[in-house]
């Protein structure tokens, strides 16, 4: 087996088992693996978001946790919120002017 620095630290026969059960997962199993890891990243940083937040209400929870994955002008664009507005403080929810 090839070396490579990301398995380094695991048990060769642990590896191998990992290995051959990602070998026999259907396409649509690696998707849906991969989608629900991406779901526990969004829900990881939107309960750090509502750490950092309390109190703050279930959309305003949503658009800063996609301010962490999206740039600015994203965010202004297609949520029409502006991220730098609500962290100076404005109002929750705050729309931005085109």
């Amino acid at each position: 087996m090839p070396q490579s620095d990301w398995y380094t630290d695991t048990d060769p026969q642990a590896l191998e088992v990992f290995l051959e059960c990602q070998r026999r997962m259907t396409a649509s199993e690696k998707v849906q693996g991969m989608l629900d890891l991406t779901r526990m990243v969004f829900e990881t940083a939107e309960a750090e978001v509502r750490r950092q937040h309390p109190g703050i209400d279930e959309r305003e929870a949503f658009l800063r946790t996609a301010a962490r994955h999206l740039d600015r002008e994203t965010m202004m664009r297609v949520y029409g919120w502006d991220p730098e507005s609500a962290d100076a403080g404005a109002t929750s929810g705050k729309r931005c002017v085109h």
